[in-house]
């Protein structure tokens, strides 16, 4: 505690290991949009995938130290900026890239980082009013939770892959929906043992078919 508090004094900020996984998350993001933006789409997704996983585990991470109550807030703060940027920039930039920046493509991405906003900002907002009556983690999501986009963008980029027909449209559609069901006050139970094993298998499949077209690029 003495050495957190006396790293305090000259640097803003909490440091512990309960935030590598969050970090780390965020620096992949953003090598994924660098991506994005040099047209490596197999890359991108890559790079979105595997921050997917880090959102997936840190906070299981964090459960593992006891923390006071601003190292809570700030794990809650950090978390959902994190998700801004690799489940809310990146995802519109990917597909406004794709798209060639077609008017819809920027519509719909525009649409989208609001929503992503908006929901993550009420989810701080909320998950601080809850831990102060309720302890644990929540048993279910409001609204779709933003980092379905790790799983849904390479499921749709993989599918048009194999229809050399399809529009690239298709994933302006996906984006607007997504962004839709960020803020509908629908509840999302959170997946148990099963969901999580259907939810990992499927994207290790996803993340091998990407390894398997990044390497055919390459």
């Amino acid at each position: 505690m003495g050495n957190r508090r006396r790293l305090a004094t000259w640097l803003n900020g909490y440091y512990n290991y309960t935030v590598i996984l969050t970090y780390a998350g965020m620096l992949i993001g953003l090598f994924g949009i660098l991506n994005a933006l040099n047209e490596h789409y197999d890359a991108a997704l890559i790079c979105l995938m595997l921050s997917g996983f880090c959102d997936m585990f840190d906070g299981a991470v964090a459960a593992t130290k006891e923390r006071d109550e601003l190292e809570k807030k700030f794990g809650i703060q950090i978390d959902s900026l994190s998700d801004l940027i690799c489940f809310g920039v990146f995802p519109a930039v990917f597909v406004c890239m794709i798209c060639e920046g077609s008017r819809l493509s920027v519509f719909c991405g525009g649409v989208y980082v609001l929503c992503a906003l908006i929901r993550l900002a009420y989810f701080n907002v909320t998950e601080e009013e809850r831990q102060k009556d309720e302890t644990g983690s929540r048993k279910y999501y409001q609204g779709l939770p933003v980092t379905a986009a790790a799983l849904l963008l390479p499921a749709v980029y993989i599918i048009e892959g194999y229809m050399p027909s399809a529009s690239m449209q298709g994933f302006c559609f996906v984006l607007f929906a997504m962004a839709i069901a960020f803020i509908l006050p629908f509840r999302l139970s959170k997946p148990h043992l099963a969901g999580k094993l259907v939810l990992v298998v499927t994207g290790a499949v996803l993340f091998a078919l990407l390894i398997m077209g990044l390497g055919a690029a390459l």
